[in-house]
């Protein structure tokens, strides 16, 4: 029989935290506390597996899971001394979501389940405070009647705030027991209107209700959202943990909160968090009241921390602390609940963090001997590295304050002003930079949140909803900012005096809080000595050596800074566009003859032969990979009446002539067409003039700095040995030349790029002609899959939500079809000549997962764009750690 259930607490824990995959990560975790000692309300985990069997058959559920559900509940009756469903002594649970992710605000919960109409009187009874048990009641009718049956959640606020207007009160905390038994009494007049049907009454259909709804939960459309984002498999599946009630709301001795043993923003070791006095967990992340700092030390004047108000709690939450980071030996976000004056752990998970924050907690958890330093390698996602290395506000600029909030996640961001998700999407789609701006978030906002350069809330604290994903996005977040008013029906916000309205530019600043009128200039960033700590321990542990693409010397130069050991593609047409070289490539290519042509490339040559010279320099002593020609001509002519006249014009030829000869270049397949070494095979002075060009710029270079660059000159498109050999000559003969006539020599080695299925099926006798490969993978992607990166667009994004491809193809290197393709050619490459040199040089240089497996196939270096350096730097450490950990496994 399948086990299904697994209980923890109260002596009886049938999990631990090796068991995620299983019981997610909240439910193995609550049975890792509770074994530890920690303070757990006792509960049971229904398992992933019967979240997979949920949806493998039409959202049923396994037939022996309500008898062990039933067991389960039992047992935590005998636990806590009460009944489920009884009207004396009633029992109440949590029912919580939990995937082996954290996948936080992502999914359901409901609180205070098993109250209704008998047992609210008993709870009042029990507790002697009939305040706290329908204050209780109407949270739960809240939460159910919104997560299970469906009814918005807006329309119990409306009701709320009525009751609030008629009481006079302002904080929830003000309400009577005779002003919450109204709240009830209004929110189950309004179900039955929405819905059609009584609130249920029964507490096992309340829980069978709740459980459905969490498994449901899974593939709404927020939670589908953030699993693409992160690349969270469908297939996994959520946890449901069901749990004994544990009360903040009891009173000025009860209390719940959030916090992280670190500072998840900076990673300094100090205790971080928020509290509220007289609430449940949703009043913290929600924003709807404004929490209050834990220790005395972070307190503000008119704050009452928890070292004040509840010292026993805290201290006792201090003790949490030390255990469970020494336990986990990872910064941990925690979740408690203080019950009068007794504290209470609900969760505990690895702590989401800024980039700098992982930074500074690997590097200092490594000195500190929690972990070593590979260990601190591993622990840093190398995506979130792009969080260091982008502009922040220049402290210089001019600023037109507009308000001030919590500074819930750094970094800095301009943009326009919307005031809802989908907007916020669909204007970044069109290219626009943009600013959501909301009274709070929820998770229904992910995609706007993500589309978005930066969020600002009115309301909500540094563990809000917003302020926890826009960390874990990445996205700088100014949170809490309550002095502005946001008008959605005017769409304008507001603050001093100053209005703003939609479309209108503000700027966040996520490291102070501030909001700013107008767009306020930027600088480069600056990296932390954790920056270069962590770097250096991760190029002690890697294998592949990291190469840049660049043509420019800027590019270069910022690839330098960042770590580059050479550049792995220089995309020398890139060169050809600049407008003062633009004219003699046109002129070259409206040329009758191969004299005229050479006429024309003649001009090019100096401009050709600098821009190397600056490239070595910068490279000085470092490989640098130039990839000769490759598109088609007909892309450098021009297309429009207008332009055809003018570039007629200005090369002294006919308006007809130019029209003749952009006909005759036209192709119906160009990335399939005359481009590569095709060009070079049929009008072989253009490579000759950059391989000149190429030759000459690196004895200048050497000359100049003493020590000869390394040039590796690539051949593009190559899909017959044949076609190398010829272009491999030219090129020789070039160098021969050049050596004779500056009376030296450089080294230098001659490659290809394999981007042809035919290359890498036929890579034996290519190699023979080869020094080294680079894999394209951006074209090799197109002419395996048989599609336009251009075009692909219009239906990759649902080929990905069906299902049929795993990523982009374009962002993630395909391991199957691709991948395939280059393991093959690996291996025909190198059996043919054992130390041809071989890298990649398409986008997927710079993806952490692509670099995976470019470890595993033996590649020996990557090259990416200048700010993925850092980024490839890590992961192929990571790849590396890797794979010497399945060597030893």
């Amino acid at each position: 029989m399948t086990k299904w259930v697994y209980g923890f607490g109260a002596g009886r824990n049938e999990g631990g935290a090796g068991m995620r995959d299983l019981l997610g990560g909240k439910g193995a975790n609550l049975a890792e506390m509770a074994s530890i000692g920690l303070p757990v309300p006792p509960g049971f985990t229904i398992t992933t597996e019967a979240c997979t069997h949920y949806y493998a058959h039409d959202r049923k559920y396994p037939a022996d899971l309500a008898a062990q559900v039933r067991t389960a509940l039992e047992q935590v009756e005998q636990a806590v001394g009460r009944k489920f469903g009884e009207r004396h002594h009633p029992l109440l649970v949590s029912v919580r979501s939990g995937a082996r992710v954290s996948m936080p605000g992502m999914m359901d919960t409901v609180l205070n389940l098993g109250l209704n109409d008998a047992t609210v009187e008993g709870l009042g009874e029990t507790s002697g405070d009939a305040r706290f048990a329908w204050d209780s009641y109407r949270r739960f009718i809240q939460m159910y009647g919104s997560v299970v049956l469906g009814v918005d959640h807006h329309r119990f606020e409306e009701i709320l705030e009525h009751v609030k207007l008629d009481a006079g009160a302002v904080e929830d905390t003000q309400l009577s027991a005779s002003d919450w038994h109204r709240v009830v009494d209004g929110y189950k007049e309004m179900t039955r209107r929405e819905t059609g049907k009584l609130f249920p009454q029964d507490a096992e259909e309340q829980l069978w209700g709740a459980i459905g709804a969490v498994f449901s939960s899974w593939m709404n459309p927020r939670a589908n959202t953030y699993r693409r984002l992160h690349d969270i498999p469908a297939s996994w599946g959520t946890a449901v943990n069901v749990q004994a009630m544990v009360f903040g709301n009891m009173g000025e001795d009860c209390a719940t909160g959030v916090c992280f043993t670190r500072d998840p923003s900076t990673g300094e070791n100090v205790f971080y968090g928020e509290f509220l006095v007289n609430a449940q967990g949703e009043d913290v992340v929600a924003g709807i009241r404004t929490p209050q700092p834990l220790s005395r030390a972070r307190a503000k004047a008119g704050e009452t921390s928890m070292e004040q108000a509840l010292p026993g709690a805290y201290a006792e939450l201090l003790r949490v602390r030390a255990t469970l980071e020494k336990h986990y030996r990872d910064m941990q976000d925690i979740e408690f609940t203080v019950q009068q004056n007794t504290l209470y752990m609900l969760q505990t998970r690895n702590g989401k963090r800024t980039a700098a924050a992982g930074l500074r907690i690997a590097v200092e958890m490594a000195n500190e001997g929690l972990i070593d330093r590979n260990e601190a390698v591993r622990r840093v996602n190398p995506a979130s590295l792009d969080q260091l290395l982008h502009p922040t506000l220049d402290p210089k600029a001019h600023r037109v304050a507009l308000a001030k909030g919590l500074p819930a996640s750094p970094g800095a961001a301009s943009g326009a002003v919307v005031f809802n998700a989908d907007e916020a999407e669909s204007r970044a789609q069109k290219g626009e930079a943009v600013i959501l701006v909301r009274v709070e978030t929820s998770p229904e906002d992910i995609h706007g949140m993500h589309a978005a350069r930066g969020i600002l809330t009115t309301r909500g604290g540094m563990t809000s909803h917003a302020a926890v994903v826009a960390r874990g996005m990445g996205r700088p977040c100014v949170a809490g900012a309550g002095s502005i008013s946001v008008d959605y029906g005017a769409q304008t916000l507001a603050s001093g005096g100053k209005v703003v309205r939609a479309g209108e530019v503000i700027t966040l600043d996520g490291g102070t809080g501030e909001v700013l009128v107008g767009h306020v200039a930027m600088v480069e960033p600056t990296l932390s000595g954790d920056f270069g700590t962590l770097m250096a321990w991760a190029d002690a542990a890697r294998r592949m050596r990291v190469r840049t693409n660049a043509e420019t010397p800027l590019d270069a130069e910022t690839a330098r800074k960042f770590g580059a050991e050479g550049i792995g593609l220089c995309r020398t047409e890139h060169m050809f566009f600049d407008p003062e070289r633009i004219g003699a490539v046109r002129q070259m290519i409206m040329a009758h003859d191969e004299s005229g042509r050479r006429a024309a490339l003649a001009k090019l040559l100096p401009f050709q032969r600098q821009d190397f010279v600056k490239l070595f320099r910068i490279m000085a002593g470092l490989p640098v990979t130039i990839r000769l020609l490759d598109p088609p001509l007909h892309e450098f002519l021009p297309h429009g009446d207008a332009e055809i006249a003018e570039v007629a014009e200005a090369l002294g030829t006919d308006v007809q002539a130019m029209r003749r000869r952009i006909t005759e270049l036209a192709e119906a397949n160009p990335m399939l067409g005359h481009r590569g070494c095709r060009l070079g095979v049929t009008y072989p002075e253009i490579y000759e003039m950059q391989a000149r060009a190429i030759f000459e710029g690196a004895v200048d270079a050497a000359k100049e700095a003493g020590r000869a660059p390394v040039p590796e000159i690539m051949i593009p498109l190559v899909g017959v040995k044949r076609e190398l050999e010829i272009t491999r000559a030219q090129i020789e003969g070039v160098a021969a030349a050049v050596f004779e006539e500056r009376g030296t020599t450089i080294e230098y080695v001659i490659g290809t790029m394999i981007e042809l299925p035919r290359a890498a099926i036929t890579a034996d006798a290519i190699a023979e002609a080869a020094d080294f490969f680079s894999f394209g993978t951006n074209d090799l992607t197109q002419t395996v899959f048989g599609l336009s990166r251009d075009d692909a667009g219009k239906f990759l994004p649902r080929y990905v939500e069906l299902g049929i491809l795993p990523k982009d193809p374009f962002v993630s290197l395909d391991t199957e079809g691709v991948g395939a393709m280059v393991r093959i050619a690996a291996e025909k490459g190198r059996g043919a000549k054992p130390a041809l040199k071989l890298g990649i040089c398409g986008e997927h240089g710079g993806d952490p997962a692509s670099i995976a497996f470019c470890e595993a196939v033996g590649l020996d270096y990557v090259s990416c764009s200048p700010y993925r350096v850092p980024v490839a730097r890590l992961a192929a450490a990571q790849a590396a750690l890797g794979a010497a950990g399945d060597r030893t496994a």
